[in-house]
């Protein structure tokens, strides 16, 4: 052992005692730790649990998809009869989305439908227990349910004066009165909820003139629906809670006009990211809505971050399922944010623990520069006590002034959710013998796209190989050539998943020792969290079958819809929040890259508390009708004069609006009057020389001495440096002029070479 080494261990020991003695109690008596795993030991003992799974339901290998892109494939006709009857369970056999994902956990009975239909008798899903006389569950099994079906049900529910929406059956003299072409109707919407493939859906449409619960009728509807997605990040095998109040406070602007409004748990990317399985969701809601109540004239989307992502997604991969977009903090996709949202952690990690020794990192705002994302010096740190124990741990000093990076604050914990097979944050929902045979990734729960691999683990596409984090910083001077490269040595990657370790994060992990606790999973990193002084630490290396894979499989945004979207947000910057603004910018690239335009893309950003969701909605209506006009008016020719791209203040006033207000640095251009507002960030890989497309996930390389020529360093002359670069960086930098790989089923889409 080195005497540096043997240096770092003694303070290592010494901060550990002291901050055993400072930390603990804070940590436990802020977080409530104790706390926390008794309520997970009651969702334990209250909740349904998945006690088995199928018998032939194991791990093995599957192919990448290698198919033709959903765009260009024929959908299969739908041999279920509609409309489902009250009473009556819906489809749960997949048409074209892939096989029945298992474990599955059944939420009916939270959401008030009961427990779920009884399906197998072989102890596969959760318990189903007989009733007594007055509908409470005896302790006696009477089968499992393995599909979550449930019979489909009816009810009015009614605004209350001043108030939200509440069952009918409760109204007295108290129904809220809205103005309906040109009379007072009733504000009582007729919901029905039910089960389609596997997840529980509901749609609301306003009470008919002498319509019955059984017997609905349209008199009262405007003939457009509204679909309501929505986000999170999910990695399946759950089918997700209900409640139908919720549900109807979310929309009632709308409602109140007219429109019908639908939703399924299974268009929540919180509980899946199958594009396939969405699309395949809202064509039979739709197709139910159809025969009771006729075809919607136009169905438009709405629905914020993964409801975003599942809007641009659809208009791509399925034209014509929703005619119109309502994208609230919209990324393109959620495949293509992980390449910087797993960079986070290595980066903080660097900063925190491998670099501690470098003053230039102890305050948040340094750390853009090579994050991209935003940081603020005096921004309030939620895991302060958390944060300074695990630094302690590690051997490095306590820090005691505020500051927050985006990274922490928007987008910690993203990692451990999606990328490690062995850590899933509700287990308490599955037998231990089920959740051990699980693997819980983001790259499982699409295993039908990306493939899994002969070990028997999904497939995975993210890659950092030749990565040149803070190349930006080092071109500007922000940082020395010492710097960058010493941050491209040790900043390491990801450890395949057969080798991943279970989480040390003391929320949710409660075998943890207090010595090994960590908000970063350095355990999980390919340095084994240890700084390399000489050869570099290993990257990630993407399978790149699996990324052709998600390409074709059409989860990645291409830029390609020919609706009308407007992507709207309030500007979250300044909160740390992981919506941050460049997304939308990111798409509008691909949409011009891949058709030549985005001209049918506005982009809106306003500041709480204004809302101008209905002014989105009177501005699609408009650019609709116009289009229904004329069958030759497209997309573009039918575009209201006053459709632009705009910002608001917190009042909703106009700042600015028009064509160029947006500019700024995504089309090298000088910042339009709105960048100028409201200013947008980085990522890592843009940082890094990735272009506005961000669509890399594996980028081609070229050597070294070939990106000195090509002046990748811009004025650094880090020629001096070609023997240390070629050492970090043995198979090579990223050369971002090239496409990314997978990127060629956009020229396949398209016909080009």
């Amino acid at each position: 052992m080195s005497t540096t080494q043997t240096k770092r261990l003694r303070i290592k020991k010494i901060l550990f005692t002291i901050g055993l003695v400072i930390m603990a109690g804070s940590v436990s008596g802020y977080y409530g730790v104790d706390y926390y795993f008794s309520q997970l030991e009651l969702k334990k003992k209250s909740g349904p649990r998945v006690l088995g799974m199928p018998a032939d339901y194991m791990q093995q290998p599957i192919d990448p998809y290698d198919g033709p892109h959903p765009s260009t494939l024929e959908r299969p006709q739908d041999a279920f009869q509609y409309p489902i009857q009250l009473g009556q369970a819906g489809p749960s056999e997949p048409l074209f989305s892939g096989p029945k994902q298992y474990p599955f956990l059944c939420d009916t009975e939270r959401s008030g439908l009961g427990q779920p239909l009884v399906d197998n008798q072989d102890g596969i899903g959760i318990a189903v227990y007989q009733v007594d006389a007055q509908g409470n569950k005896t302790e006696k099994v009477i089968g499992y349910s393995k599909d979550c079906k449930a019979p489909t049900t009816a009810e009015y529910y009614y605004k209350r004066l001043g108030g939200g929406f509440y069952p009918l059956s409760e109204a007295n003299n108290d129904i809220a009165q809205i103005q309906y072409q040109g009379r007072s109707v009733d504000f009582v919407v007729r919901v029905e909820i039910g089960v389609i493939n596997r997840y529980i859906y509901a749609f609301a449409v306003l009470k008919g003139d002498d319509e019955t619960i059984e017997s609905p009728n349209g008199s009262n509807w405007n003939q457009r629906l509204v679909y309501q997605f929505r986000g999170g990040v999910g990695i399946g095998r759950r089918q997700g809670k209900f409640k139908a109040v919720n549900f109807l406070n979310r929309r009632k602007d709308v409602l109140e006009k007219g429109y019908a409004v639908a939703f399924s748990t299974g268009t929540q990317t919180k509980h899946h990211y199958n594009v396939w399985l969405s699309e395949e969701i809202v064509m039979r809601i739709k197709q139910q809505l159809t025969s009771l109540y006729g075809a919607p004239q136009y169905t438009f989307g709405i629905g914020g971050s993964g409801g975003a992502i599942q809007q641009y997604l659809l208009a791509q991969n399925h034209p014509g399922l929703i005619d119109a977009a309502v994208a609230l903090y919209a990324y393109p996709d959620m495949v293509t944010q992980m390449t910087y949202a797993f960079d986070c952690e290595l980066l903080e990690y660097y900063f925190d623990v491998l670099a501690d020794d470098n003053p230039l990192w102890d305050e948040p705002e340094s750390r853009i520069m090579i994050e991209g994302l935003n940081a603020k010096n005096d921004f309030d740190n939620k895991y302060s006590s958390y944060y300074n124990l695990a630094r302690l741990v590690n051997g490095v000093s306590p820090v005691f002034a505020g500051g927050m990076t985006e990274c922490v604050n928007g987008w910690r914990g993203l990692v451990q959710l999606t990328n490690n097979p062995q850590f899933v944050h509700f287990s308490y929902a599955y037998e231990t013998e089920v959740m051990q045979q699980t693997h819980w990734t983001h790259w499982e729960d699409l295993v039908a796209f990306y493939g899994r691999s002969p070990e028997g683990y999904a497939r995975q596409a993210w890659d950092n190989v030749g990565v040149q984090y803070g190349l930006q910083a080092l071109k500007e001077g922000q940082i020395s050539p010492e710097i960058f490269l010493d941050l491209n040595r040790k900043v390491g990657g990801w450890k395949p998943s057969q080798d991943f370790k279970q989480e040390r994060y003391w929320k949710v992990i409660k075998d943890t020792a207090l010595n090994e606790i960590s908000p970063w999973s350095q355990h999980n990193m390919t340095h084994d969290g240890a700084a390399s002084e000489g050869e570099p630490a290993p990257r990630s290396v993407g399978d790149i079958d699996a990324i052709r894979a998600i390409f074709k499989s059409g989860h990645v945004f291409l830029g390609q819809a020919d609706i009308p979207i407007i992507d709207v947000r309030h500007y979250l910057e300044d909160e740390l929040d992981m919506h941050h603004l460049s997304a939308s910018f990111v798409s509008r690239t691909r949409m011009q890259h891949a058709m030549g335009h985005a001209d049918n893309q506005l982009i809106w950003v306003t500041k709480k508390p204004h809302n101008p969701i209905l002014q989105a909605f009177d501005l699609l209506e408009r650019w609709l009708d116009n289009r229904a006009l004329d069958p030759n008016f497209d997309v573009v020719a039918s575009k209201p004069t006053d459709a632009l791209d705009r910002c608001f203040d917190d009042a909703g006033e106009v700042i600015a609006e028009g064509s160029t207000v947006w500019n700024g640095a995504w089309n090298e251009q000088p910042n339009g009057a709105c960048m100028q507002a409201y200013p947008s960030y980085l990522t890592s890989r843009l940082v890094a020389g990735e272009g506005w497309s961000a669509d890399t996930f594996k980028c081609q390389t070229q050597p070294v001495a070939q990106a000195l020529e090509q002046g990748v360093y811009g004025d650094i002359d880090m020629g001096q440096y070609l023997d240390q670069l070629q050492t970090v960086f043995p198979d090579g930098v990223c050369d971002y002029r090239q496409p990314a790989i997978g990127l060629e089923v956009l020229s396949e889409l398209n016909n080009t070479p």
